[in-house]
């Protein structure tokens, strides 16, 4: 019986895109931009942030930070927007680790204090992800959150992606070491309703 495989996706066709500005569910995805660093510097500062991530931005930072991701862009190996609602900065959602000719990225997001509660986060990730499956031609979508996170397994679980396992002491906190449970979506999951 032969082996079923996808055809890779060829090197170029990221960089050969614009980043998309890309509207839906209420939420705005957009290319980073200078004017972003202040709020970039805020997010990293929230407590919240800073216990899953574990560190902070000057403004110097924020600005090299934001400045990074054309390069990734050209690169393919990573993409990230600004999430905006109702005209205001409200976080971020990307694709890292993204390797085209394996049709794979693993996903990162959040959202400032502000916006929590509201769906942002969820909504982000499901406009994010259908552009990955649709446009790109991903063919597998992770995401990894610690243990303790229980508002970031619920968005993930909300956006369909299935919980595959927990990694054992996978990711140092601010705290120590985390375990970490590892979600993923497939191109041929269905679409959940946001």
């Amino acid at each position: 019986m032969p082996l079923l495989t996808t055809p890779a996706l060829p090197a170029g066709s990221l960089a050969a895109l614009s980043q998309p500005t890309i509207a839906r569910n209420g939420v705005i995805l957009r290319a980073w931009e200078e004017s972003d660093a202040a709020a970039v510097v805020a997010a990293y500062a929230d407590p919240a942030i800073q216990r899953w991530h574990c560190w902070s931005l000057s403004g110097d930072e924020a600005l090299r930070w934001i400045a990074g991701w054309p390069r990734k862009w050209q690169e393919e190996t990573g993409a990230s927007w600004a999430v905006v609602v109702d005209g205001k900065f409200a976080g971020q959602v990307g694709l890292r680790g993204l390797q085209l000719e394996e049709g794979l990225a693993k996903i990162s997001y959040w959202v400032l204090p502000e916006t929590r509660g509201k769906r942002v986060a969820p909504r982000a990730l499901e406009v994010m992800s259908r552009w990955a499956f649709g446009t790109l031609g991903l063919h597998r979508l992770e995401l990894n959150h610690s243990t303790a996170n229980a508002a970031s397994c619920r968005v993930a679980l909300r956006c369909g992606f299935l919980l595959e396992g927990t990694k054992r002491s996978e990711a140092l906190h601010a705290d120590g070491w985390h375990d970490m449970h590892t979600h993923a979506r497939l191109t041929t999951d269905p679409s959940p309703t946001v």
